[in-house]
């Protein structure tokens, strides 16, 4: 093969090898896959379910199989259900309270207070004096609750306040509470939310108070929350 000859070949090989290095490395080196992090839920102290009192649900009956709170509050929740009405230009509000593993002490978990209810999807416009039934269902391992109907709309926004004693300290799920718990608590904790099972988790606006060791939010409209980090 004369000189003229191999340069040419060589002329040839040079784009070809350079676009087949151009393809393998496109391969190898796209942009990664990002797997959505999900947060860090709070759980439960102990190793029983958890125990709750109701203020201001309806009164007797069941409903799917959950015991409804009395309004005197005396009675616990065994599904971890609630439901009161909310009144579009009245105050309303439930409050449950955490019942200690023990059963002799109890504090406030949870209060919900609405006064201007607009909107309930499937139904409409609510008229001033219209009424809708609102459920809050609390999950029986992690700090979480969901709020029913979900979408359900407000004029001015509905009020959630929400502790995270029930935790007792141990925030990361160690089995211990120590310094690690502490930084969590006055660095990372929040409250989160979700629109659906198949949304991601976003946290939003709260104001924390360390000493009630809860968080306070203004919601639009009703969703899934959770207290995590």
């Amino acid at each position: 093969m004369n000189v003229e000859t191999r340069m040419s070949f060589r002329r040839v090989l040079i784009p070809l090898a350079l676009a087949l290095v151009a393809a393998r490395c496109s391969d190898q080196v796209g942009p990664p896959s990002v797997a959505i992090q999900q947060p860090h839920f709070l759980r439960w102290a102990g190793s029983s379910p958890p125990q709750f009192t109701a203020i201001g649900a309806l009164p007797g009956g069941t409903s799917g199989g959950a015991l409804r709170a009395s309004l005197s509050g005396g009675l616990s929740l065994s599904q971890y259900t609630a439901t009161f009405w909310a009144v579009r230009g009245e105050q309303r509000s439930i409050q449950i309270n955490y019942v200690s593993a023990t059963g002799d002490t109890s504090w406030q978990f949870l209060r919900l207070t609405t006064t201007d209810p607009v909107y309930v999807p499937g139904v409409g416009d609510l008229a001033p004096g219209d009424s809708v039934p609102i459920t809050v269902t609390i999950d029986p391992y992690t700090v979480k609750v969901s709020l029913e109907p979900t979408g359900l709309v407000f004029g001015d926004p509905a009020q959630l306040e929400i502790s995270y004693g029930g935790a007792d300290g141990d925030l990361n799920g160690d089995g211990v509470v120590d310094d690690a718990d502490a930084y969590i608590e006055s660095q990372l904790l929040g409250l989160w939310y979700r629109e659906g099972a198949d949304s991601d988790w976003e946290r939003i606006p709260a104001v924390e108070s360390l000493a009630n060791k809860s968080f306070t939010s203004q919601l639009p409209h009703f969703c899934e929350y959770a207290v995590s980090w």
